[in-house]
């Protein structure tokens, strides 16, 4: 056993001390090859979670052209890897692209702001009402009453782009800075699309 473990230990290192040999003779082909297959698997990971979200919201067209996309990167980064599976190097470069691509594309997800959110807003009734100043600034809103564990509450909802978010956020906040506000991804559903749709079946 303990020879075969030097010898284990002899061939990983033989095995180190060609990789590095062949860094040192050609290192910018090196690495340009393991920027390449980090910024391929960039890519194609970031699309991916920006396709499901597209399918999430209905963006069917958007999301298949995003898979075609996708898949074809997918190919050719491991194409690249496999040309080298005895290099650590491109390991290490495809699975940081994995890990890039996914905070990538959950970055590019927040930026397009996709989709629609419901803001409910929860205050007692003898506070200032958020209703009337949404509608003001172009937003409308629904209000209900109910009641709360110290009395009673005036319950304000208002369905907006998720863009709109931050400003509804600071909207309701100069109103009624201790309002109680919860806030909910939501799809809108197009009832009279969706009966046209059921009679043709």
């Amino acid at each position: 056993p303990v020879p075969a473990q030097k010898q284990g230990q002899k061939d990983q290192l033989n095995t180190w001390h060609c990789i590095v040999g062949e860094i040192a003779s050609r290192p910018m082909e090196i690495l340009c090859d393991l920027v390449l297959i980090f910024s391929l698997r960039l890519l194609d990971v970031g699309m991916s979670t920006v396709r499901i979200v597209l399918l999430g919201k209905g963006r069917k067209s958007t999301a298949t052209a995003l898979g075609f996309a996708e898949a074809l990167i997918w190919v050719i980064a491991v194409a690249r890897v496999l040309d080298g599976l005895d290099d650590p190097l491109r390991m290490i470069a495809f699975a940081g692209g994995f890990a890039a691509g996914t905070y990538l594309g959950a970055v590019v997800e927040e930026w397009l702001a996709l989709g629609q959110a419901m803001v409910r807003v929860v205050a007692p009734v003898e506070t200032e009402p958020v209703a009337e100043y949404l509608r003001y600034r172009g937003f409308r809103a629904t209000v209900i009453n109910g009641s709360g564990l110290e009395g009673d509450v005036r319950i304000t909802f208002t369905v907006v782009p998720r863009k709109d978010i931050p400003l509804v956020m600071r909207l309701i906040g100069d109103v009624n800075p201790d309002a109680y506000v919860t806030v909910d991804a939501t799809t809108s559903v197009d009832l009279h699309h969706r009966q046209e749709r059921l009679v043709r079946r």
